[in-house]
């Protein structure tokens, strides 16, 4: 055989392996190795960030260790080994797509274009895309935004939507990224950005924790509807039924009422912050039947 055609057939028996091999899917991965590698945030709070200990925490940190309860009991793995690993929201999904995490659990929007990439458990919060601008710059409605400088987070579905609208529109924004949440809304403190463009729950956040919490403003106008999921890989069922069992158990059980009140009508570690804001009644709606719907209307 010349060196060419054996060349040809090496990389013919590795395209046939690699779907084989795909198949062996998260469980086995799992089990595997004795491990389960968490993709964490470090400033979405209260979902997913680190306490003072630098210890990543939250509402979605726990959600996933009723996660890793159920993967533990699938496997018969009593001593599973939790590793942790931080994420961006520009390197979250190549992160589980090439296998370093198994579950990354955030403020992950759940969308009809990320699923072609990725897939979500049930959905876990819903929530609103708007902006956050100081009181005094006196912008409230879209058209006050015309010809301003505003920021947003690279790599999530905020920045795409709002450079969709200002092309839509003719608003003659300059919208500039940044590369976390925090640095995006410390140029608006600081007068860099008029205003930042961010799901609603992380900006109140935000503005919870800043300096001075009443200089700032959240706008009255959504521009969209954003399900949040926690993230898994594509095309892996068997891992995705046994994530969603354990999802489903906690709404069913009505052990979801006492974390989500934990996390946002509590004071949360490490500043004491209370968002005090009760579960609303598009995530209730989820709870009775539960989705992991990546379209927007079937939150509506």
């Amino acid at each position: 055989m010349t060196l060419v055609r054996l060349a040809l057939a090496l990389l013919a028996s590795a395209t046939l392996a690699a779907p084989a091999l795909a198949q062996e899917g998260t469980l086995k991965k799992i089990k595997d190795t004795g491990s389960i590698t968490i993709g964490h945030r470090d400033a979405s709070l209260p979902f997913s960030y680190y306490d003072d200990k630098q210890q990543p925490i939250g509402y979605a940190m726990d959600l996933c260790m009723k996660i890793v309860d159920a993967v533990k009991a699938e496997l018969k793995l009593p001593k599973l080994e939790v590793k942790y690993q931080l994420v961006t929201s520009a390197n979250r999904i190549p992160l589980m797509g090439n296998g370093t995490i198994d579950l990354e659990c955030g403020s992950t929007t759940n969308n009809i274009a990320r699923q072609e990439q990725v897939w979500f458990t049930i959905t876990h919060f819903v929530t609103a895309n708007r902006w956050v601008a100081k009181k005094s710059s006196n912008v409230r409605k879209l058209a006050d935004l015309k010809g301003k400088t505003i920021v947003s987070t690279a790599g999530t579905t905020n920045i795409k939507q709002i450079t969709e609208i200002n092309a839509a529109q003719g608003l003659g924004m300059n919208i500039i990224s940044a590369n976390g949440h925090p640095e995006a809304f410390q140029m608006v403190e600081t007068g860099r950005a008029v205003a930042f463009v961010m799901d609603d729950i992380l900006l109140a956040g935000l503005a919870a924790q800043s300096r001075s919490p009443n200089d700032y403003e959240i706008s009255a106008d959504a521009l969209s509807v954003e399900p949040y999921g926690i993230m898994l890989r594509r095309d892996d069922k068997a891992f995705k039924a046994v994530v969603d069992k354990a999802m489903s158990d906690v709404y069913k059980s009505g052990q979801i009422n006492p974390i989500y009140s934990k996390w946002f009508e509590k004071p949360v570690p490490p500043k004491g912050v209370n968002l005090q804001l009760p579960m609303g009644a598009a995530f209730k709606k989820v709870i009775a039947n539960p989705t992991d719907s990546g379209d927007p209307k079937s939150y509506q």
